[in-house]
């Protein structure tokens, strides 16, 4: 977990000579005098209830909202009883407001405040020398809130890209979800809050200022700041500040929770000069604190640890391209999702109207991540792994190397295209009906020039089916007039409609020109015949070979996660059906009565911030894609048609790259979905999970195949080897590794096998606290991270592919404390 900016060991950015900032001193914060007293229990203890008076009160205070929520929702019934239109729709948009407020509140319950800003006399207010920052989060130029109530007018929310507040019931959610858990009390010019609530009309700070940072902002009664919402720029300074620049901020504090209670405090001295007599600075500071903690099953939110490449990337503008370069344990996954809840916060009725998508490489990991969000008072995003994006199909296994490659090519792209025009098999070649005495044909011949009229101009064959019946009652009919004479034929519109419902003309349609699923021309393809005529000149015959045999079993096997992406490509191909029409009906009356309750409740919904979606939703507004390194050029296509109106969040590390096809196609394939958005680019180049021992092993590993990569850099270290044991009985040695691991460490224990011996690696170690342990594949190690890692026969990772060495380096950087590998020989080392 990064730690925030200017801890202890993590800034690499500080000067020499006489003016320079305190170097770090081993466990000690930044700036920290070693005659401060932070070893003392006693002043660690009075410290710490400092905080928790200023936390009993924040509490205290969101108990009383919750129930001013509780009592807005009820009053919103109340308002129903008037009977008029007017009334219900106030109802509905008052209850629903009241609603999510409440789950706001409950989501953000749990180590709501986590950090405290103490500012120099005079230090700019957060909005600098054009104002204008709420304490709670939004920029505004008026402001007054009440407990449960929307803006009034003249709030206009400038943060991230221009919010857009349509109206007074958006405009709440467009500047700053505080809003609507603050009670009553105006914005200052600068909402900065100082120790008796008021601020400068400068918004220069005054002395003694204090600013209280957490998960959603919170005003007390008389408008005095509480918490300030971490994503308000008030509180960027709580991620930025650094000794070179410390930003106004003299003492940085990360406030530890459990539940309601502060159980430690870690600070951070940036500016000493400006430190007030008898300020103290307790604890090892924020890193220190931060990386000696356990890991859970879940990944954890980092929202009290940003530092400043991070928060500079999570608050990177909203429109274009976002790219987050960093090698492991930089918090490039962290950054992601944090930029989401911002992008959130910063302009909720684009965001959260249009729908967020986050993708990951695979369900582990979609599953790991899975509570970082709701954790961040955001549960309105679509978490989707590779295999699952396409509705219905929950794919979770990998092809072999040769496969995916083939499967991941650009060329599969007009490989099925081609395949989505072919006649189906076993489609009949001849049409006979008998039509008063006469039997009318169409031979092969007749019905290829149909279907190539009917396809042609780059019709997509499931939405063209009507049109095709049409084409064949009319040669039908033409082959009629010719044959009996016009006089003894009905006219056009009666003939077709007599044809069309013969059953032998229904049973042609269906046979010759069926609705067809993906899946089915997908299966086309493990006929060698046809995959070598829809190749011919992309495929060579190898690679025929190699992509007939891998879907020779996809019926037994279902798709693989490779397949998805083929699968959806055949999805766009083909097209879908139009919808049969619906009877025209005024949807408000039922039996008779004009139904005014669903009427208000349509126009509520339509202002709503949580929006329901089809389940083969297209029109994000915002797509992240993690470990984007990975993805494969079809898998890009595919993620571009949910992206055409969307921004971007674009996450990886090529050293992690476990895609090894051609980079210039991959480049093509991700600058084509990517569109000409403007892009810009972030690197992070810290380590905080590895300690220098652990990454100096999966280092060695990469630049030994790659000497120039870029890598990042480790942070501390812990005096702990990693393990090597070499032995030819994995079983008893891996079991007894895991074990050792188990002991020695209090959170998780993960184990990394090859995608072959996975589920017998699994079985090694069953019964070991499986609360703790997970085992893994290589594949499936990609963004997770363990407090313990054993490494099974790494040689055997590196030989599975052709990018095995870097599969491997992502292996043994997922420890955070020790690291284990047990094989069979050392050829990886």
């Amino acid at each position: 977990m990064p730690p925030i900016a200017g801890s202890a060991l993590t800034d690499q950015r500080h000067p020499s000579g006489p003016d320079a900032a305190p170097a770090p001193d081993d466990h000690r914060a930044v700036g920290r005098e070693p005659t401060s007293g932070h070893d003392d229990a006693g002043h660690v203890a009075e410290e710490i209830a400092v905080e928790q008076r200023h936390v009993d009160r924040v509490y205290a205070r969101l108990e009383i909202i919750k129930k001013e929520a509780a009592a807005s929702e009820t009053a919103g019934y109340k308002i129903a009883r008037a009977g008029t239109f007017a009334a219900l729709v106030e109802r509905d948009a008052m209850v629903f407001h009241a609603a999510r407020r409440r789950r706001l509140l409950d989501a953000e319950h749990d180590g709501l405040v986590f950090g405290r800003l103490d500012l120099r006399p005079g230090a700019p207010g957060p909005g600098g020398a054009n104002g204008a920052a709420g304490a709670n989060g939004a920029n505004t130029t008026s402001g007054t809130t009440t407990a449960g109530d929307t803006p009034t007018t003249g709030d206009t929310p400038t943060t991230g890209d221009t919010p857009r507040a349509a109206d007074a019931t958006t405009a709440a959610e467009a500047t700053t979800p505080a809003d609507a858990t603050t009670a009553g009390g105006a914005t200052t010019a600068d909402g900065a809050a100082t120790a008796d609530g008021a601020a400068t009309a400068s918004g220069a700070a005054t002395a003694g200022e204090v600013r209280y940072i957490g998960r959603i902002g919170l005003r007390d009664t008389d408008a005095t700041s509480l918490v300030i919402d971490w994503r308000a720029p008030a509180a960027a300074p709580f991620y930025r500040a650094t000794p070179v620049d410390p930003l106004g901020v003299v003492r940085r504090r990360m406030i530890q929770c459990t539940g309601e209670r502060v159980t430690g405090v870690e600070d951070d001295l940036l500016d000493p000069d400006a430190a007030p007599a008898g300020m103290r600075v307790v604890g090892d500071g924020a890193l220190v604190a931060t990386l000696a903690r356990a890991t859970g099953t879940g990944m954890r939110d980092i929202v009290a640890t940003i530092q400043q490449e991070q928060d500079e990337a999570i608050r990177s503008p909203a429109l274009g391209v976002t790219i987050v370069r960093g090698g492991p344990g930089t918090g490039k996954t962290a950054v992601a999702l944090h930029r989401v809840a911002y992008l959130l916060y910063a302009d909720r009725q684009r965001f959260a109207g249009g729908g967020v998508l986050v993708v990951g490489p695979s369900p582990v990991f979609v599953n790991y991540i899975a509570r970082v969000l709701p954790s961040l008072g955001e549960d309105d995003v679509t978490l989707r792994s590779l295999g699952s994006i396409v509705v219905g199909t929950e794919a979770t296994r990998h092809d072999p190397d040769e496969v995916a490659l083939v499967k991941g090519s650009l060329r599969m792209s007009r490989v099925l295209a081609r395949a989505a025009r072919d006649i189906t098999p076993g489609a009949p070649d001849e049409l006979r009906v008998l039509y008063r005495g006469t039997l009318l044909r169409l031979n092969r011949r007749e019905l290829s020039g149909l279907r190539h009229t009917v396809m042609s101009g780059g019709a997509k064959r499931n939405t063209v089916r009507a049109k095709a019946a049409g084409h064949v009652l009319d040669a039908l009919w033409r082959q009629a007039v010719e044959l009996l004479g016009a006089s003894a034929v009905q006219p056009r519109p009666e003939f077709a409609s007599d044809i069309a419902e013969r059953r032998e003309f229904i049973g042609f349609m269906r046979a010759w020109w069926p609705r067809l699923l993906p899946v089915d021309v997908l299966g086309w393809l493990a006929d060698p015949d046809r995959t070598r005529r829809y190749g011919d000149g992309l495929l060579s015959t190898a690679e025929v070979r190699t992509l007939t045999g891998s879907l020779a079993r996809i019926e037994a096997d279902g798709p693989s996660v490779e397949d998805v992406a083929l699968l959806d490509e055949l999805d766009d191909l083909l097209g879908t059906p139009p919808a049969p029409p619906k009877r025209r009906s005024d949807p408000f009356v039922v039996n008779g009565v004009r139904e005014l309750t669903t009427h208000a409740e349509r126009i509520a919904a339509s202002r709503a911030t949580s929006v329901e979606r089809p389940a083969d939703y297209r029109e994000y507004a915002h797509v992240v894609v993690d470990e984007s390194q990975d993805v494969s050029p079809m898998q890009w296509r595919m993620i571009g048609r949910r992206a055409e109106y969307a921004s971007w969040t674009v996450v990886g590390d090529p050293a992690q790259s476990a895609w090894h096809g051609d980079p210039a196609e991959a480049r093509r394939a991700r600058d084509a979905a990517l569109g000409g958005r403007r892009r810009t680019e972030y690197v992070l180049s810290t380590n905080y999970r590895n300690s220098e021992e652990i990454f100096e092993v999966a280092a060695g590993v990469v630049r030994r195949a790659e000497p120039d990569i870029e890598l990042p850099t480790a942070v501390r270290r812990s005096g702990v080897a990693p393990r090597h044991v070499r032995t030819d009985d994995l079983e008893p040695a891996v079991r007894e590794a895991a074990e050792a691991l188990l002991a020695e460490v209090d959170g998780t224990v993960g184990v990394i096998a090859t995608q072959a011996a996975k589920d017998r690696v699994a079985g090694w170690v069953a019964g070991l606290d499986p609360g703790r342990l997970q085992t893994v594949n290589s594949l499936e190690s990609k963004g997770m991270e363990y407090d313990g890692v054993l490494v099974v026969e790494p040689s055997a990772i590196v030989a599975e592919s052709p990018s095995g060495v870097r599969t491997l380096y992502v292996a043994l950087s997922r420890a955070t404390q020790r690291l284990t590998t047990v094989g069979s020989d050392d050829s990886w080392r």
